[in-house]
């Protein structure tokens, strides 16, 4: 069977490929997912993000390798396994990113990927509530829900940046990324917007797009140094070949799309040569520059009854499971997040490399379990890593799942702007806004103090925001690092791209989902050969004495 184009991977960046390329009606498409379809209703709760990712139908979960600087801890790296993929069953925050980290992109050798050049391309793909403006868009597939946080603990954590003297924003995707702001989030009448729902619902009608899930790929097949089409199995294991007459396009994801390159024979000659895959074409940084942003929870005790934690109770949460499916609201329509910060660690740093995002109920680590008292947290992630890890095949088997080193706090200034981040924690917390609700600090508790202290924590606790990305680096093609071009094509291999969150160059500050779509979203435009959408040259706002001050 022959289509113009294979979409390998029905996820975040999979759907919005599906939806823009069957538009028209004259081009056959077929995307292979090898997950299940989307009918649980649990993907559809957003309150029900613990429960999706203790789904094993739903999540991949990989086991990554014993972290060296984590006290060898093994850190399970949830990825989505359904139609949306990883936009099913994530925290759905949406953030964009700072407009220097897609500074950095083209300064990194990725022409057209500047700010200028995104940003239409993020407002193509939104319906925000919050209505069109010259940084957000309206009328997209994507429905954007601004919350208006009512929970004490939020409106505490957004006055207390006031009072520690951080700048308030009104739009955190907007003119100005840095400092305290409402979180938005991908939710839609109480309800998850995925890239299945917004993207992928509308499109199944098409006769020109047929959509086969419950399909691994095992891998591209290809003529001398063109992709022709995929080798799948369903799930009777009878493999199945079939076609592109145009291009493949992999979108299975920062670990699946290194992977497939990997096991078709283009990747590292020395690696695909010791795990018995015949060398292609050789291509070092496939699977290399692995990125994540690690995450430190810290919890604190809250001196009135103003958590959730009653709701999370087996009574409560029947209750509000029961107003959810009467009237799609109440606390199982919020994902929980409505309020973040994005801080830079100490002057010096040009843009913010810490988010702080609070959350009204504290949960035990090791079970997800709410803790049993009235209890928040406050997450601090790390936006800009200096440590870099690797996806690596185990060995030719497709079956397999691959190695995964993410090498946290490798690199020791990863170490030290997570201390810091700790420490700004504290001082937020110190604030007056805080002082009839912020009780005692459970974890890591006030008597850690010095560095080594931080760092046992840190190596306690650390974990992952699963934010993985950069595996397929995009970079221009003096860049022997690079695995493709600015259009997504992957190096040396001819009809072959890669359209996902693994061409990432850099990791951007911020949850990773957002950016995903519109990678998606631009690189459908190179693939049907449209010109890219006029720049957008928005400004966007930069402490000035960044040099000199933190804040």
């Amino acid at each position: 069977m022959k289509f113009d184009y294979i979409i390998v991977g029905a996820g975040s960046a999979g759907c919005v490929l599906a939806n823009r390329l069957t538009q028209d009606g004259k081009l056959r498409v077929l995307l292979v997912e090898a997950g299940p379809k989307h009918g649980a209703l649990s993907l559809r709760i957003p309150a029900a993000v613990l429960q999706n990712l203790q789904s094993s139908q739903h999540n991949w979960a990989f086991k990554g390798e014993p972290e060296p600087e984590l006290a060898h801890r093994v850190i399970t790296h949830d990825r989505g396994k359904t139609l949306g993929g990883s936009s099913s069953i994530n925290g759905m925050v949406f953030i964009r990113g700072h407009a220097l980290d897609f500074e950095g992109w083209r300064q990194a050798g990725c022409e057209g990927w500047g700010y200028a050049d995104v940003l239409p391309y993020f407002k193509r793909m939104e319906n925000y509530s919050g209505g069109e403006t010259e940084y957000r868009g309206e009328g997209g597939p994507l429905n954007i829900h601004r919350p208006s946080p009512q929970n004490p603990i939020y409106r505490a954590f957004l006055d207390a940046g006031e009072e520690a003297g951080y700048p308030r924003t009104e739009d955190i995707c907007g003119f100005c990324q840095e400092g305290f702001g409402v979180l938005d989030m991908s939710v839609h009448k109480g309800q998850r917007s995925s890239t299945a729902t917004d993207y992928l619902d509308p499109a199944k009608t098409r006769k020109n797009l047929e959509i086969i899930t419950g399909a691994q790929v095992q891998r591209i097949l290809l003529d001398g140094i063109s992709a022709t089409g995929v080798r799948y199995k369903k799930d009777d294991g009878q493999p199945v070949e079939t076609y592109a007459r145009r291009e493949v396009l992999l979108s299975a994801g920062a670990v699946g799309s290194p992977q497939l390159l990997m096991l078709s024979g283009i990747g590292p000659a020395s690696h695909l040569q010791n795990v018995n895959v015949p060398v292609v074409v050789d291509l070092p940084g496939v699977g290399q520059n692995l990125m994540d942003h690690p995450d430190f929870v810290m919890k604190y005790r809250c001196l009135q009854p103003v958590s959730i934690w009653p709701q999370t109770r087996l009574v409560g949460r029947f209750l509000a499971g029961m107003r959810w499916l009467l009237r799609n609201d109440g606390i199982c329509a919020s994902n929980q997040f409505e309020a973040v910060a994005c801080l830079r660690s100490s002057a010096g740093v040009e843009y913010p490399d810490i988010q702080l995002t609070i959350s009204p109920v504290a949960v035990n680590d090791e079970t997800w379990e709410p803790l049993s008292e009235h209890a928040f947290q406050i997450h601090i992630g790390l936006m800009r890593t200096y440590s870099r890890g690797h996806v690596c095949l185990r060995d030719s088997n497709a079956s397999t799942a691959p190695q995964i080193l993410v090498n946290y706090m490798k690199d020791q200034r990863d170490r030290e702007v997570l201390r810091k981040g700790i420490r700004l924690v504290r001082e937020l917390t110190d604030q007056p806004a805080f002082d009839n609700l912020c009780g005692e600090e459970i974890y890591p508790g006030i008597s850690a103090q010095s560095d080594q202290e931080f760092d046992t924590c840190l190596e306690k606790k650390l974990t992952t925001q699963w934010h993985l990305s950069g595996t397929a680096k995009m970079g221009n093609r003096d860049d022997r690092s690079a695995v493709v071009d600015a259009q997504g094509k992957v190096c040396g291999v001819n009809k072959l791209r890669v359209v996902d969150a693994s061409i990432m160059p850099a990791a951007t500050n911020g949850n990773t989902n957002s950016p995903t779509i519109m990678i998606a979203e631009k690189l459908s435009d190179s693939i049907l050969g449209k010109a890219p959408l006029p720049r957008v040259e928005a400004p966007f706002w930069q402490n000035c004495d960044y040099d000199t001050r933190q804040r």
